[in-house]
């Protein structure tokens, strides 16, 4: 007679408990979006006050990218391991550390730190969400879900630059509350988790984490972002600097690979990433990432620092954008439920992504805002065709067991994009500016210094025909930098082109050919086929042995 199987699949979740379940992992979703989009369109108040300069600007944001970035697969690796739910919360406890000392930041240089350790919190909401969810709902019916998060990330990406610009706008707030803000929000993210959210929970014997290879990745992606951010400003492109920086990047990297091609638990498992769906699927979120979080990330200084609009009214100018991807991700997730094809909507979407891109790459200090408009509802509409379902094609490739990894990895690589190319696009955007600027004060009879990255933001110390060639040179060279968001973005187009059409499973863990023979095995020899589940003490959840 067979041994007993020890894997056991949960039993499937009523709607109703989904959607409690969801509520909670929906609202921790809306913190880690609100705290980027509440920041982002109020950043040019806070590093004027701060008396930041531009590539400062850049980095409080690549900041909180790189760490998420970096974290992002031990936290999928450790959701393969260990309680999902416990992991969330420790996630947003983190989150919650690095807000509150954000929101007391003295400088711009406090302020990067703090939002480099908040990131380590958002990389484990934005890996260990997606996760959750997959751990509930099956990839075909995860299409009509989908719409769910996308009315998250549109409310986010909405309310965010609207709350963000009212409190920076409001002389009794200020700008720290920007960060205080989403303490509340997380504290009853939180207590809702703890009653609502039960999932089962992998238990494994001679658990390894592979610490050497996460660090190799975050060295080595690190080392070259820092690069990206000061090569042709403090050093030139062919130079020692240069060829020390990229060097050593590439060395760590390669290091990296060969650590992970060996390790027993890789943090980036080389086998799901060699798939072709993976493999694809990671190669259009690294252009969905790049050309999404590179380009829209200077939107609200476009309209603030180019365009001269408050905060407020940046906030309200992008609704267009979020309006896209609300109404994309809705619409196309419910198709996706009721055809199960998935292929037909990443192409269509990648492909309006870079025409929306290129749309806004016509932009200057007087285009119409109607065009605007028009051009971030397009950008919108490609990113809620595209981007969760990248994600969604990928977990319908593998086993629940290893959703952590697979879900993750593509979330590394997606915030590894948007981390280069906001690392990359501002540099682009720092040495336009500063050429520009340079060029039209010496043009209009006023002492230059040049500097390259360093001018600074704070035009409320500038005189009035200064402060009219500054907005002039960030009008113009912003529609520079959505022209080459397109160009990434046409590498999307392909992958998704590339991928192999499929249609998404209706179960949640992928047949299992060992685990059906052996009981019909059991059921031959007339003994009964179990699997053997325990009960966490810890918690109402249950604990599977493996």
């Amino acid at each position: 007679m067979s041994a007993p199987t020890t894997a056991a699949e949960a039993a499937p979740m009523s709607r109703r408990q989904t959607l409690e379940a969801l509520s909670g992992l929906l609202l921790v979703l809306f913190v880690a979006m609100i705290s980027s989009t509440v920041v982002s369109i109020a950043l040019p108040k806070i590093i004027g006050a701060l008396n930041g300069t531009q590539t400062q600007y850049t980095w409080v944001v690549t900041a909180t990218l790189l760490t998420a970035t970096a974290t992002t697969p031990i936290w999928g690796k450790l959701a393969d391991l260990f309680n999902k739910k416990l992991l969330i919360q420790v996630a947003i406890v983190v989150f919650l550390a690095g807000s509150i000392v954000a929101g007391f930041s003295q400088n711009a240089g406090q302020l990067i730190a703090a939002r480099a350790f908040q990131g380590i919190g958002v990389g484990g909401l934005q890996a260990l969400v997606q996760v959750a969810i997959a751990a509930m709902i099956p990839p075909r019916e995860r299409g009509r879900y989908n719409g769910y998060l996308g009315g998250v990330m549109a409310l986010a990406t909405v309310g965010g630059p609207l709350l963000g610009g009212l409190i920076v706008d409001t002389s009794w707030l200020g700008w720290r509350w920007c960060f205080f803000v989403g303490v509340p929000v997380a504290v009853v993210a939180l207590i809702l988790l703890q009653a609502t959210l039960h999932l089962p929970t992998a238990r494994r014997d001679n658990v390894k984490i592979d610490y050497l290879g996460a660090s190799l990745i975050a060295a080595g992606v690190s080392v070259l972002l820092i690069w990206i951010s000061f090569v042709d400003s403090s050093f030139a492109w062919l130079s020692w600097q240069t060829a020390a920086m990229v060097g050593g990047a590439v060395l760590l990297l390669a290091l990296a690979t060969w650590v992970e091609s060996r390790a027993a638990e890789p943090v980036v498992p080389l086998k799901i990433i060699r798939e072709r769906t993976t493999a694809l699927a990671i190669l259009g979120s690294l252009a969905v990432g790049m050309a999404m979080f590179g380009g829209a990330v200077f939107l609200g200084q476009y309209f603030q620092v180019g365009r001269g609009y408050t905060p407020t009214e940046a906030g309200l100018l992008t609704i267009p954008m979020m309006a896209g991807v609300l109404l994309s991700s809705i619409v196309v997730g419910r198709l996706i439920t009721r055809s199960g094809r998935v292929k037909p909507y990443i192409v269509a979407g990648s492909i309006i992504l870079v025409a929306g891109f290129a749309l806004l790459g016509t932009v200057d200090h007087e285009t119409p805002l109607l065009l605007l408009g028009t051009a971030m509802f397009i950008v919108g509409t490609g990113v809620g065709m595209s981007m969760q379902n990248l994600v969604l094609a990928v977990q319908n490739t593998v086993a629940l067991k290893d959703i952590g990894a697979a879900s993750s990895s593509i979330a590394f690589f997606r915030s590894l994009g948007g981390t280069i190319g906001v690392s990359v696009l501002g540099a682009v955007l720092a040495r336009r500016v500063t050429e520009r600027i340079t060029h039209d004060l010496a043009a209009a009879g006023f002492p230059t210094s040049g500097g390259g990255g360093g001018s600074s933001l704070n035009l409320d110390a500038l005189p009035e025909p200064v402060v009219h060639i500054v907005r002039a040179a960030y009008g113009d060279a912003t529609g520079h930098i959505f022209l080459i968001s397109a160009a990434i973005a046409v590498v999307g187009v392909i992958a998704a082109v590339l991928l192999k059409p499929v249609t998404l499973r209706s179960s949640l863990d992928l047949p299992d050919p060992a685990r059906s023979a052996a009981v019909a095995a059991d059921a031959v020899d007339g003994a009964p086929a179990f699997d053997q589940v325990t009960v966490d003490a810890a918690g109402p959840e249950q604990s599977v042995r493996r």
